[in-house]
């Protein structure tokens, strides 16, 4: 259910006595990406997950320009959450490491799946493809055609041939996708707030430990935002998976629980009383 003041629709569940979670989804999805990790973690963590705004259940459009670090900031601050761990997908990787500069003492660690959003330099020609598949669908209203474009780069990769990834994932990402589209459609035209310095000027200001994890059959936009990201970032290490696209968590979804567990058994582990807002 959407947070009565900030709007944004979250889950929290776990045990307190540790640095929380937050998982930040991918543009291509909502919340619900994390779900077959989800019941592992909360059984060993203070968890949240959230829905930005405009995906998922967060469909209040914002009253002033959109920001979704601030959205992500705002309903922490509502939970009692001044540190944690922030795990971010791709659009969602970029809200982290955005959230992470803003409030350096936030991030008690971060890990950076298939890093994008606001973390991208530059339009690649496979970038600037299929922002014309998914721009010319939506242009003709062919809303299956848009959610297949993302689909197929996003899940499939462009190195691989299109319906490679199983149906059923392919299935619950169209799901995902779909759904927002429909509610931002409704929204009518919306400004969007920009971090200012932007956050790739700031990758230095980063100071929480940094693992960025990048698939070898992603678009190469995102293969050189991932470079640039573990080269701006101090201290940061990468980890590249040859059989994974733009969402390795959904791909290999217990592969990358492991990797999560590992990764936060590295970070220092502080103590935090947990917010009574759930």
């Amino acid at each position: 259910m959407p947070h009565t003041r900030t709007g944004i629709a979250y889950e929290r569940r776990g045990p307190g006595g540790r640095v929380p979670v937050v998982l930040v989804h991918a543009g291509v999805a909502d919340r619900r990406m994390w779900d077959a990790q989800w019941p592992g973690l909360v059984t060993e963590r203070d968890v949240v997950r959230l829905d930005l705004r405009g995906f998922g259940e967060s469909v209040e459009p914002p009253t002033g320009p959109l920001s979704p670090v601030d959205d992500l900031l705002e309903l922490l601050d509502s939970l009692g959450i001044g540190r944690c761990h922030l795990v971010g997908a791709s659009f969602g990787a970029g809200v982290a490491v955005e959230a992470a500069v803003t409030r350096p003492e936030l991030a008690e660690s971060l890990l950076l799946s298939a890093p994008g959003g606001s973390l991208i330099a530059e339009a690649t020609d496979q970038l600037r493809d299929f922002l014309a598949a998914e721009e010319g669908a939506l242009a003709d209203d062919d809303l299956d055609a848009a959610v297949e474009a993302n689909v197929r780069w996003w899940l499939d990769g462009p190195h691989r041939a299109a319906g490679t990834a199983p149906a059923a994932i392919r299935a619950e990402v169209a799901a995902m996708q779909r759904l927002a589209f429909e509610i931002t459609s409704s929204w009518g035209p919306v400004e969007e707030r920009e971090l200012d310095p932007p956050v790739l000027t700031r990758l230095g200001e980063v100071v929480a430990p940094t693992l960025v994890l990048v698939g070898a059959q992603d678009l190469d936009a995102i293969a050189d935002t991932a470079a640039r990201v573990a080269s701006g970032v101090p201290g940061a290490r990468t980890i590249e998976w040859p059989d994974a696209a733009h969402l390795p968590s959904v791909e290999h979804p217990d592969r990358f629980l492991e990797l999560l567990r590992g990764w936060l058994e590295e970070s220092p582990q502080t103590s935090q009383t947990r917010g009574t807002n759930r």
